[in-house]
């Protein structure tokens, strides 16, 4: 019985101390229950912070991404605007020296002179050196090569043919035609000197005796014999010379012009100075075949009806020939190579 009685005890003691353990342990895990619920909505609350703050982040990072396409497209257009600005101006560049060349070009046909071109050539390669563009190179070479091509181009003076004929409009009263009746401007000297033209208004006088005659005092027979003797030969020279005055004998090749009447003179000589004029109108308009005709008619009516031994119409037919034969080379040089290299660089664009 006092064993049992002493395992009983044993037993309540050992019971009661597994419950006390039992206790402690279930207050523990109460305890610790508890520090987990809070944790856990400790956890909660902070997943649902986070996951706020996940969200803000997103919507920021939505924002930043479509702000940076904005400014990606921004920086494309604008790129894009710079390019062509950059291209407009080159082109404005391009387009402005073909126009000032073209105006230059059309200034030298109406001069006849190539400094237009030269000048304007010139100023296009300063322009272009200014403006530094690589893809500009080529016309820069190409405005040099006409440079030099167009300053080493033969062109008449226009100008000065222009005053060569109105000087030849002048001149034309003075050009004697083949009929002309009276003492030529230039007749040919004959084998025994010039000849005199006599003076018709006064018989010869007989005090034209050599003063060595009349120094020697009252003469004699034989000087009064030679003094009638010279002075008979004098009056038979004055009288053919009179005489051949009054009759002249010439070769005429084209007997129409032995016809020519003198008010039909006076045409002729203005319808001259039209055609001298025409043919000034037509070099000024750069007409070259109109001109060239013009002067061919104006040398053949020299040839016809004028006087060619004269030194007046021989100098006129002189500058008639020189202006034709300059109209021969009055075709101005062209600046085709500066012209096709800005034509490419305006279709590179």
């Amino acid at each position: 019985m006092a064993l049992a009685l002493l395992v009983a005890l044993l037993s309540l003691a050992i019971s009661a101390m597994l419950w006390q353990r039992l206790d402690a342990a279930r207050q523990e895990l109460a305890r610790q229950s508890q520090e987990s619920l809070s944790k856990s909505v400790e956890a909660r609350t902070l997943a649902g912070q986070a996951e706020a703050l996940t969200q803000e982040l997103q919507a920021r990072l939505s924002v930043a991404e479509v702000r940076l396409s904005e400014v990606s497209l921004q920086r494309t257009q604008l790129e894009e605007l710079m390019l062509a600005l950059s291209r407009t101006r080159d082109d404005t560049l391009v387009e402005e020296i073909e126009s000032a060349l073209r105006l230059a070009q059309q200034q030298a046909q109406l001069t006849g002179s190539t400094q237009p071109l030269v000048s304007a050539l010139q100023a296009a390669d300063q322009r272009i050196g200014r403006a530094a563009q690589p893809r500009l190179n080529p016309v820069q070479r190409a405005i040099a090569r006409d440079i030099d091509r167009i300053r080493s181009a033969s062109v008449a003076d226009i100008p000065s043919l222009a005053l060569r004929l109105d000087e030849l409009a002048r001149q034309v009263d003075e050009w004697p035609v083949i009929n002309e009746v009276g003492p030529q401007s230039a007749a040919p000297a004959s084998a025994e000197g010039p000849v005199v033209a006599p003076d018709r208004t006064s018989p010869p006088k007989a005090d034209t005796v050599p003063a060595q005659a009349a120094a020697e005092g009252p003469p004699s027979d034989a000087g009064w014999q030679e003094t009638l003797r010279a002075w008979g030969t004098r009056v038979v020279t004055e009288v053919l010379r009179s005489g051949r005055d009054l009759v002249r004998v010439s070769r005429i090749d084209h007997p129409e012009a032995v016809l020519l009447a003198p008010e039909q003179a006076f045409f002729l000589r203005e319808n001259l100075k039209l055609k001298l004029l025409n043919a000034r109108l037509a070099l000024l308009a750069r007409h070259m075949g109109a001109a060239q005709t013009d002067l061919a008619a104006i040398d053949a009516a020299l040839r016809r009806y004028f006087d060619g031994r004269t030194p007046a119409v021989e100098s006129a037919r002189k500058h008639v020939a020189q202006v034709r034969e300059a109209l021969l080379v009055t075709e101005l040089p062209r600046p085709d190579e500066s012209l096709a290299a800005l034509a490419v660089a305006a279709g590179g664009r």
